[in-house]
C-alpha cells in the first residue's frame, strides 16, 4: 500500500553539531558586542548604515579573546561595523581581486595555471570588516549547486589543473558530510595531485575541528595544506592550540595568511608575535597580504613604503621562515605580486 504524501515519515534533520550550536550563537548586534566590553557605541562610531550593507556577526569565543574595556583592541577592529566604512575613496571597488573575470564555471574561478579555486559556500562564522569579497554574489556563485556537477565537470575537463582550492565564504563552515560529498567527486578527477583547504574556521571556531572533521581529512587521498588566516598572536588562545594539532595530526601542512591592517598588526611587535604565537601553535607563516581594495575598507589600508619598512624590520628580528612573504593580488597578474 502507497503512502500519501502527509502519512509519509518526514526525514529527521541530522542534530546539529556542538559547532554549530556554537556558531547559531554568535553575537549580531554591535550593541550587545561592545556591552561585553564595557565600552559605548557612539564613542567608536558605530555605523547602522555600515551594518545593513555587511552584517555583523563573530562568534562567542572570539569576542572572550578582546581585551575588556578597550576601544581600540585589535580583534574588535576586525569586526565592529563603523562610519569609515561608508566613505567613497577612489581606486576602491566591489571587485578588488578581478574574480567575476576569472570565473571557469559556476563557483570556480581560475587565476594561476594549475589551480583551480572553488568557492563552495558563501557563508562565514565570522565577518571580517576588511574582506575582499563583502560584495560577492555567493547567491549566483556557488560550487555546490547541483550537488557541485558542474565545478567538478570543469576541473575534470582541464587537465592542467592539479590542484584544487576550497574556498568561500569558509568552506568549513559546510557540514562535514557536505564536504564529503565534494571530496569523493574529485577523487575521480585523475590529474588532480593536491587540495588546499583556506579557512578562517579553526582560528575563531576552533570547535570546528570535531572527530567527524578530523577523520574525513585523514581519509582524503591527496596531500593536504590548510592555510588558517590570523591577524593577530591574540586570535590564538589554549583552544586554537588543541584544533592545530587536531589538524596536525591528519599530516595536513598547516600555513597562515595574514592581511596587514592598519590598527591591528601594523607594527613590526605586532607582526613578529604574530608569526611566533603562529609557529607555537604548529603553524607557519605564509603571505602577509597587502589589503584587497574593496569597497569599504580604505580606512584599514597600510602604504606600500609602510608596509616594507614593518617586513624589514621582521626580517631584522626572526629567522627568515617566520616572515611571510609580502604580496599584493591584482586582476591578471599570474600570481600573487612580491611587494
Amino acid at each position: 500500500m502507497q503512502l500519501s504524501a502527509l502519512s509519509r515519515p518526514v526525514p529527521m534533520r541530522p542534530a546539529a553539531s556542538r559547532w554549530q550550536q556554537i556558531w547559531r550563537q554568535a553575537i549580531r548586534d554591535p550593541g550587545e558586542l561592545l556591552a561585553r566590553l564595557g565600552l559605548e557605541p557612539a564613542a567608536l562610531g558605530v555605523s547602522d548604515a555600515a551594518l545593513q550593507q555587511f552584517a555583523l556577526r563573530v562568534p562567542e569565543g572570539f569576542v572572550a579573546r578582546m581585551r575588556h574595556g578597550d576601544p581600540l583592541d585589535p580583534l574588535l577592529r576586525q569586526v565592529l561595523p563603523i562610519d569609515e566604512e561608508m566613505r567613497q575613496v577612489e581606486g576602491f571597488s566591489f571587485d578588488a581581486v578581478g574574480d567575476g573575470a576569472a570565473k571557469k564555471a559556476t563557483g570556480v574561478i581560475q587565476k594561476y595555471r594549475g589551480r583551480a579555486l572553488l568557492v563552495a559556500t558563501g557563508s562565514c562564522a565570522i565577518n571580517c570588516r576588511y574582506c575582499f569579497r563583502r560584495h560577492f554574489d555567493y547567491g549566483a556563485e556557488n560550487a555546490a549547486k547541483g550537488g557541485w556537477q558542474e565545478a567538478v565537470q570543469a576541473i575534470a575537463a582541464d587537465p592542467d589543473i592539479d590542484e584544487v582550492i576550497l574556498s568561500g565564504g569558509d568552506p568549513l563552515s559546510l557540514a562535514t558530510h557536505k564536504l564529503a560529498e565534494l571530496t569523493d567527486a574529485l577523487r575521480q578527477v585523475p590529474h588532480l595531485r593536491r587540495l588546499r583547504i583556506h579557512s578562517r574556521l579553526p582560528i575563531v571556531l576552533p570547535e570546528r575541528v570535531d572527530d567527524e572533521l578530523v577523520a574525513w581529512l585523514d581519509g582524503l587521498p591527496w596531500p593536504l595544506a590548510i592555510v588558517v588566516h590570523a591577524n593577530h598572536a591574540n586570535e590564538f588562545d589554549a583552544d586554537v592550540d588543541t584544533a592545530m594539532a587536531r589538524l596536525r595530526t591528519t599530516g595536513a601542512h598547516l600555513l597562515n595568511q595574514a592581511v596587514l591592517l592598519r590598527g591591528v598588526n601594523d607594527s613590526v611587535q605586532a607582526l613578529q608575535d604574530l608569526s611566533e604565537r603562529s609557529f607555537a601553535a604548529g603553524v607557519l607563516p605564509y603571505y602577509l597580504h597587502q589589503l584587497d581594495r574593496v569597497e569599504g575598507v580604505a580606512h584599514f589600508e597600510v602604504d606600500d613604503a609602510r608596509a616594507k619598512a614593518l617586513v624589514a624590520g621582521l626580517t631584522a628580528r626572526l629567522s627568515g621562515y617566520l616572515v611571510p612573504k609580502l604580496v599584493r593580488e591584482l586582476p591578471g597578474d599570474p600570481s600573487k605580486r612580491p611587494v
